[in-house]
């Protein structure tokens, strides 16, 4: 165990550029799992390991009269990395866009922090489970492995960080209620009777069925469900064809369907559904629609903010005020069992460029790691009341 914070922080960055080198997707989280567990173990966890990637572990009373749990994410997303650091990805076409090796590194932190402090946790009576869960980039997500394999079982409270690369270094963002938006996979595949371009009237022309989907459903929507939802259909994928004067017989636009209310979420699918097969009436076409529920929002509960607060205070960070986003979070499934907050990460060089998650060139400023670490440590051990 380091002796001292400066020579823990100096582990966790070394600790983190290794995971960023070597990331892993969905499911697939095989080394980095191994890499957890074995810090863990050599600290002296008892690690179980859950059934395909990931692990808990938990350190305080065994059978605590409160357990907070703090989670992080595994996985790593399907992006070529254009950073050019020295701990670039090794991986072809992978690497840690969204920031889960730092989440990974701060929780491991926060339980090493915590483990020095046992002591203390077992004469209060309090439990901390570390959640290190896989999948958390794709639907469904990995919160469902590790409730389902019982990780959550017996936890009271669950807190976690995520990077935001709009906030400084040193700053944390708080907020009670809703952070993020609920979000679903929407894939649409038409199928029809292709030809040639020279003769569309002899088609179910295809391609232009696709376009009016792609354009008109999305504001079809606005129209359709309660405009205050934040209602916000994307499509990132769209494909009909190979070459130009041919019409072809399938196409498909796959996309995100995200909204700010749990409410109209719910009654969302059926009524995408009923537009994409009312636009593509007119062009004879087949529609086929894979519409599956993501997540709900992410609700911070108004205690678990506090506990978060007083994390954010003993770290000697600046809390600063935060808003919800369209972005969604698998952490919201546990929010549906037990009470939690996530807190935003600061991880902008002050003065420096704002990255934008989810793209190969995003940078962090490795001081929020440490930061990460302190906060969640400290909120834990204020958190172990209700």
């Amino acid at each position: 165990m380091p002796t001292t914070f400066e020579a823990l922080e100096s582990e966790l960055i070394a600790f983190r550029r290794d995971l960023h080198a070597h990331p892993e997707l969905s499911r697939r989280e095989h080394r980095t799992t191994a890499a957890v567990a074995d810090r863990l173990e050599a600290a002296g966890f008892a690690v179980r390991l859950l059934p395909v990637s990931g692990l808990v572990a938990d350190l305080g009373a065994e059978h605590p009269a409160y357990r907070v749990a703090l989670r992080a994410d595994l996985d790593a997303l399907p992006v070529p990395e254009a950073t050019g650091l020295p701990f670039t990805s090794t991986v072809s076409g992978v690497c840690h866009a969204c920031g889960h090796d730092v989440h990974t590194s701060a929780v491991l932190g926060a339980g090493l922090l915590l483990k020095a402090r046992e002591g203390e946790l077992l004469a209060r009576g309090l439990g901390v489970r570390l959640v290190f869960q896989p999948a958390e980039e794709v639907i469904p997500g990995g919160a469902h492995d590790v409730m389902e394999a019982g990780g959550l079982d017996g936890v009271d409270r669950i807190l976690a960080v995520h990077c935001d690369p709009t906030i400084a270094v040193g700053s944390v963002g708080l907020k009670v209620g809703a952070v993020t938006a609920a979000a679903d996979s929407v894939e649409v595949t038409l199928t029809g009777r292709g030809g040639h371009t020279s003769r569309p009237h002899l088609t179910q022309d295809l391609t232009y069925a696709l376009a009016k989907v792609v354009t008109d459903v999305p504001a079809a929507l606005s129209r359709r469900l309660d405009p205050r939802a934040g209602v916000a259909l994307v499509w990132g994928s769209v494909h009909a064809g190979g070459a130009g004067n041919v019409i072809p017989s399938i196409g498909t636009a796959t996309g995100t369907l995200r909204m700010l209310d749990a409410e109209v979420w719910k009654t969302s699918g059926p009524i995408l559904e009923q537009l994409i097969h009312a636009v593509v009436a007119p062009y004879a076409v087949t529609a086929h629609v894979k519409h599956v529920p993501g997540v709900p929002p992410v609700v911070n509960e108004g205690h678990a903010i506090e506990a978060l607060r007083a994390g954010v205070l003993s770290a000697g960070a600046l809390e600063t005020p935060t808003a919800q986003s369209l972005g969604g979070e698998d952490f919201a499934w546990y929010l549906s069992s037990v009470p939690g907050a996530m807190a935003r990460l600061g991880t902008r060089t002050p003065g420096g460029r704002t990255y934008d998650l989810h793209q190969g060139d995003v940078v962090i400023d490795e001081r929020a790691i440490g930061i990460g670490a302190k906060v969640l440590a400290g909120a834990a051990l204020a958190g172990g009341t209700r």
